[in-house]
């Protein structure tokens, strides 16, 4: 388990996700406390970044709506009893310092989805490669992908696009 623990890095903390602009500003409004959580996370913030009863994509970083909905997470079987809102309450719990018998299966959802080998990561660096257009200049290249990055704590960078490309230069 520590090897799991070891390769676990995501890029951003709670805070910043929380202050970029996730889940549509809807994330604490059901089910967590945002309160239980250090202050810190929230002071200086407008509540619609964490506090909204309804999605507003404008909240987003990326101002699209990106994910899928409580109801589908609960149908999909991704939801712990002890984490009702899914793999970001686990994680700021596990920021905090919880560890937990779901560490292992959350921990391997993050890597399939934005881990060195992550489908989203990988499928988000290949499209902006392939629009032959620099990192910082690729916001608008598949922006609800890269919302859905932002949800798992990866934000597209240079430095992991050149390994990408160096990575995958064979096959490009």
């Amino acid at each position: 388990m520590e090897e799991l623990y070891k390769s676990f890095e995501p890029m951003l903390t709670p805070k910043e996700m929380i202050r970029m602009g996730i889940f549509g500003g809807t994330y604490f409004s059901k089910l967590v406390d945002y309160r239980t959580f250090p202050k810190e996370w929230f002071s200086d913030i407008d509540e619609k970044f964490y506090l909204s009863n309804n999605y507003q994509k404008e909240v987003n970083y990326f101002k699209i709506k990106s994910g899928q909905s409580q109801e589908e997470w609960d149908r999909k079987g991704w939801i712990h009893k002890d984490d009702p809102r899914g793999w970001f309450e686990w994680y700021c719990k596990f920021f905090n310092g919880r560890r937990h018998e779901d560490d292992e299966r959350q921990i391997k959802r993050w890597a399939a989805f934005c881990g060195p080998k992550g489908r989203f990561r990988n499928n988000i660096y290949k499209k902006i490669f392939k629009a032959g257009v620099r990192i910082q200049d690729s916001n608008k290249i598949s922006p609800r992908i890269q919302q859905s990055l932002l949800h798992w704590s990866y934000k597209v960078n240079n430095e992991d696009y050149e390994k990408w490309k160096l990575d995958n230069q064979k096959r490009i």
